[in-house]
């Protein structure tokens, strides 16, 4: 046991970023584990069932359902995504490139995530930060919650500037060559992600943290919501773009196969560059004071964003095929038969792609200009979100540990943990689907989104059937998280090392379509042109509105409600 120890050290000391990744990685989990076990009492919650009594004798700093709600989607879409995305979009282009991330600066972001984490958590936890996590004025928080949710959201730049120095490294010592892949994918990344980013960082600056503190006395709601949604909306592909890194470089891998082509990934990661942010206001169809062609703008542009998720599907779709192919499947479907259905690492992500279809059509519905007046602030929103970041992600996510933990750590994966695993996604699938086909009927028949409806029960008995299927989604997803804590710890926890699985290369796949039209990757490869072009197109989108919503002030105090 001791020379294992004593391997485990060296290959920490050869690829310090593995510890580091794994700190990120373990404290994403603990906040998603946290996080979600408030979701069973929202999903009883919208089956007409108060159970949020039972939870305050459980759990007496837990004030009110809205409070719930409030770590419910703080925990599990900012911070659980946030650190699995700087574990997955730093660890990968490191390994791709063999190079050694900037460690102080590697440990310096995972110190502010946590610390920042830990100064937003103490309000939230008090009570004095049930702001529904969207963090819209006139509901005030405690300045500690914007202060800490600041530090951990600007840890996110200190990853940026590790993946771009080693970006700039491997340039240097390869000039002329073209970015590799994974490293490609993850600059595109987190230069998207600072462009969306600044548009919560001005709304912390120039107006809740000052706010919060005393030094204003009111805040304008329209400003705060639009700044928010410039970062609201391109969070979501924040959240879904490492999954993406993951379902092209290493799920064709898992299914024993190849990806079909490398420039259509390219092409992918860049559109998301270019689109994902200058289309809020399809959040915002319902309120007043800004132009309706420019809402008419964001929706056209976001209905331009399904074209990336579209390439996505024929691309890995193809590669699935070819996979199946590749292990013996003959006829029209039977490569499916032949794929791995025993590995949770590929079967988690498929069904969180077969989760995303439906997730992904509605996503249309809410970006339609005329159709989202329908679903806006029905319970068919947060049903859309548990098809993109409560499966698509979370699913990816879960499937990765047991590739991951064994490359970061050094623990094998037992065929009993494979197949409790295999249980847990196989049970987060079918909860999510039953959740989200309850949500999505509830919110046709008027039940609205982020409603203590439990504490009105006979305001919403046209909803009865639907309101069955929130209460068993709520049950399977409480017994498939208990599962997926007890797995996840039990491997963690397990005292099993074997040194070679953690000097073992990342299971990248191979491609079948290189970058052999040099001419287009290289243009592909012009990545500062292509972020110039994307924040042109972010100051043409909301430049005008927001200089005439801050030529025309209307500053409000801010309330608690709960």
């Amino acid at each position: 046991m001791a020379a294992r120890v004593g391997e485990m050290s060296r290959v920490y000391a050869a690829y310090p970023e593995k510890k580091a990744t794994l700190y990120f990685l373990v404290l994403g989990f603990i906040a998603v584990i946290v996080g979600s076990l408030f979701g069973p009492f929202q999903a009883l919650n919208y089956g007409n069932v108060d159970a949020y009594p039972l939870l305050k004798r459980l759990l007496p700093f837990v004030q009110s359902y809205y409070q719930g709600l409030t770590l419910h989607g703080v925990l599990n879409a900012i911070v659980f995504t946030q650190l699995f995305a700087q574990a997955i979009m730093v660890y990968l282009p490191a390994r791709e490139l063999n190079m050694r991330p900037n460690m102080g600066l590697m440990w310096l972001s995972w110190w502010m995530a946590f610390i920042g984490l830990v100064i937003a958590a103490l309000p939230l936890l008090a009570n004095e930060a049930t702001v529904l996590y969207t963090f819209y004025p006139p509901l005030k928080g405690h300045w500690a919650f914007y202060l800490g949710a600041s530090v951990f959201v600007l840890s996110t730049w200190v990853s940026i500037y590790i993946v771009l120095d080693l970006w700039r490294r491997w340039k240097a010592a390869n000039p002329g060559r073209p970015t590799p892949l994974v490293t490609y994918m993850a600059v595109t990344f987190w230069l998207m992600w600072f462009i969306a980013s600044i548009g919560l960082v001005l709304e912390a600056v120039l107006f809740l943290l000052p706010w919060s503190f005393g030094l204003m006395e009111g805040v304008d709601p329209l400003i705060a919501r639009t700044l928010f949604w410039w970062t609201g909306h391109p969070i979501v592909y924040f959240w879904l773009l490492p999954a993406y890194a993951i379902l092209y470089t290493v799920l064709p891998k898992q299914a024993g196969g190849k990806l079909i082509s490398d420039p259509l990934a390219r092409i992918v990661f860049l559109l998301f560059l270019l689109l994902s942010t200058p289309v809020g206001f399809h959040h915002q169809f319902a309120d007043p004071g800004i132009d309706p062609t420019w809402k008419m703008i964001h929706s056209v542009l976001t209905m331009f964003v399904a074209v990336p998720s579209l390439i996505t599907a024929f691309t890995l779709a193809a590669s699935l095929e070819i996979a199946g192919r590749m292990r013996g499947g003959r006829g029209l479907l039977g490569w499916i038969k032949a794929l791995p259905w025993d590995n949770p690492a590929f079967v988690a992500p498929v069904l969180g792609l077969l989760g995303f279809i439906p997730g992904g059509a509605g996503g249309l519905v809410n970006a339609s200009f005329t159709l989202d007046y329908v679903v806006h602030n029905t319970v068919w929103i947060p049903g859309h979100f548990h098809l993109q970041v409560a499966s698509l992600v979370t699913l990816t996510a879960m499937g990765s540990l047991y590739w991951l933990i064994p490359n970061l750590t050094g623990k094998p994966i037992t065929d009993g943990q494979r197949r409790l695993g295999l249980a847990v996604v196989w049970l987060w699938f079918l909860g999510m689907m039953i959740m989200a086909l309850g949500l999505h009927w509830a919110g046709l028949l008027n039940v609205p989104r982020r409603a203590y409806i439990a504490q009105v029960p006979d305001a919403y008995t046209h909803a009865a059937v639907p309101m069955i299927f929130n209460v068993i989604s709520g049950i399977i997803l409480l017994v498939a998280l208990l599962l997926f804590i007890y797995g996840l710890f039990s491997v963690l926890l397990s005292a099993r090392r074997d040194p070679a699985l953690a000097e073992a290369p990342v299971p990248f796949a191979e491609v079948i379509s290189g970058p052999e039209d040099r001419r287009v990757i290289l243009a592909l490869d012009r990545i500062g042109f292509w972020f110039a072009v994307a924040v042109i197109l972010v100051l043409l989108a909301y430049g005008p509105t927001l200089a005439q919503l801050f030529s025309n002030l209307n500053p409000v105090p801010g309330m608690r409600l709960w």
